[in-house]
């Protein structure tokens, strides 16, 4: 009876065997995949736009908005009061001057996303020390300041310098030229994004090549710039005015113009 039972259970196993084998013979194998072809990973559709690059390096291509080419204050208005004209003086047609007291001048369009570039030079006659030495700032969406500063042979604190992130993220480096000379900002500016309930989704971040040296690398503003206390994002926002501080000192200004990204 035991060797019956042996020979049933042998049976039933090869049963099984047999029955699974046929199973999986029968799923036919899978089938190998397309072969790449070169073609299968070019996008030729959209077309990309074409934009006419200027002739002189960091002058304006053919899709800029021109803010200011020195012959007028037409795209600006004051910034204590923005039904008034800038009150800000040109000079010899080719660049404007702050009017020590007058205010700020802040831009008529407003403005997210942006790529800037923006020239200035500390006033002809070096005075005083520190921050009082050809101050001024550009502040993107009216909130966030890039510091401008004559920093040639000044020292101040490292995170109010000029092309700092004021009292936020000192430049990497300092590359002011001299006082009689011009310096530029080539700004890469990605505002802040908010939620639908108005909370901080994501802190805005910039970078900044400070005559042609890279001094801010994708730095994240880490909110509204204060002079006193920590800067933070107390309110969500839209696309703003860039502003220009009179800081009491003659600061020159020119070639200003912008990309909307």
């Amino acid at each position: 009876m035991k060797s019956k039972f042996i020979v049933f259970c042998l049976a039933l196993v090869f049963s099984i065997a047999f029955v699974e084998a046929q199973t999986y013979s029968s799923i036919p194998p899978k089938e190998s995949p397309m072969p790449m072809k070169p073609e299968m990973t070019e996008i030729w559709e959209p077309e990309v736009e074409v934009v006419t690059p200027a002739k002189v390096l960091g002058d304006a291509p053919s899709d800029a908005i021109i803010l200011f080419d020195g012959k007028n204050l037409d795209q600006w208005v004051s910034q204590n009061d923005n039904s008034k004209a800038a009150p800000w003086k040109i000079v010899d047609n080719d660049h404007m001057e702050v009017v020590p007291g007058s205010g700020g001048i802040s831009t008529k369009m407003k403005f997210g996303d942006c790529q800037l570039h923006i020239e200035f030079s500390a006033p002809d006659i070096v005075e005083s020390e520190s921050q009082g030495r050809g101050n001024s700032g550009v502040f993107l969406q009216n909130r966030y300041e890039l510091q401008i500063l004559d920093s040639y042979n000044n020292r101040t604190y490292r995170n109010g310098q000029a092309a700092s992130i004021y009292k936020d993220h000192a430049p990497l480096v300092n590359a002011m030229r001299g006082p009689l000379e011009w310096n530029s900002y080539d700004v890469i500016y990605r505002a802040p994004r908010f939620k639908e309930d108005g909370t901080l989704d994501a802190k805005a971040t910039i970078t900044v090549l400070h005559n042609g040296v890279l001094v801010q690398n994708n730095s994240v503003i880490n909110g509204i710039t204060y002079y006193i206390g920590l800067h933070d994002y107390p309110e969500s926002h839209g696309d703003d005015v860039i502003t220009l501080q009179d800081h009491g000192n003659k600061t020159q200004f020119r070639n200003i113009w912008l990309r909307k990204l």
